[in-house]
């Protein structure tokens, strides 16, 4: 899974409006999570672990106050958030945040690359 893009995020100003939007264009399955404030989006057939088919991104939708970016967020997927926010700084880039637990899914953090553009990280919780 490492360095490869897998999740998205859409900012909202008006949640209804916007996953009325994408559910009706694109047929997206919408599903609202209120307890996280947050919004999961299927782009295409998925089960319990993500894309059930090649080419599909599930993501989701949050407000502006939530994703610390005005448009559209790609996330990639890395080993390990604390080491790749560290290359990051190094390389001229800043973190937004800091790391935070998802459930126990994972724990996802906010960046910002050398060109200003907002970029998410994911990290999957340990198996076992």
């Amino acid at each position: 899974m490492s360095d490869r893009v897998v999740h998205f995020e859409v900012p909202f100003d008006d949640g209804d409006r916007a996953r009325s939007f994408y559910k009706e264009i694109f047929g997206w399955q919408i599903t609202e999570m209120p307890e996280m404030d947050y919004t999961m989006v299927m782009s295409g057939p998925s089960g319990d672990t993500g894309p059930t088919e090649p080419g599909y991104i599930n993501g989701g939708m949050a407000s502006k106050q939530t994703i610390p970016a005005s448009g559209p967020v790609l996330t990639i997927g890395v080993d390990d958030i604390d080491a790749t926010l560290i290359k990051i700084e190094k390389t001229g880039g800043s973190r937004l945040g800091d790391k935070v637990p998802v459930g126990d899914m994972g724990f996802a953090a906010y960046f910002k690359d050398t060109e200003g553009n907002v970029l998410g990280l994911w990290q999957n919780a340990p198996q076992g």
